[in-house]
């Protein structure tokens, strides 16, 4: 499935998932541990799949999921690595939300459940009728 994707939803949605996943950081109280150990990660994922679904809007639905679960993947994978360059990176608050501190193999997972999530939602998005739908 080819959607055509509107910018000008995507672009918001993703700061609004940028703000859930800082919030769920801020908020952590109020889940129980087990949510707070995968939800900013899966949210994560989630904003990863906007950007690049809003960069390549004509693309397909699984080739965006792909393609987010690889960067993800990649990004998970670099915290192996350890220098004194990428560590200065990593300690700044930008670098620690972009590139994270430490290898965990259930982050991966996250990463997965967060891309079939927005995979999910795209797909009804754009199985639905075309009639009222906002996202075309």
């Amino acid at each position: 499935m080819y959607p055509n994707r509107n910018r000008f939803v995507y672009a918001p949605a993703i700061i609004i998932v940028i703000a859930a996943g800082l919030l769920s950081r801020k908020f952590n109280f109020l889940f129980p541990e087990i949510v707070n150990n995968y939800l900013g990660d899966a949210l994560w994922a989630v904003m990863i799949y906007g950007i690049i679904a809003f960069i390549f809007k004509d693309r397909s639905i699984k080739w965006v999921a792909l393609y987010s679960l690889l960067f993800c993947y990649a990004i998970e994978i670099s915290q192996l690595y350890h220098a004194p360059w990428i560590d200065t990176i990593r300690n700044t608050r930008l670098g620690g939300l972009v590139l994270g501190f430490g290898f965990l193999w259930s982050d991966l997972l996250a990463y997965a459940l967060g891309i079939a999530l927005a995979m999910f939602v795209e797909w009804i998005v754009y199985t639905k009728p075309a009639k009222n739908n906002l996202l075309k």
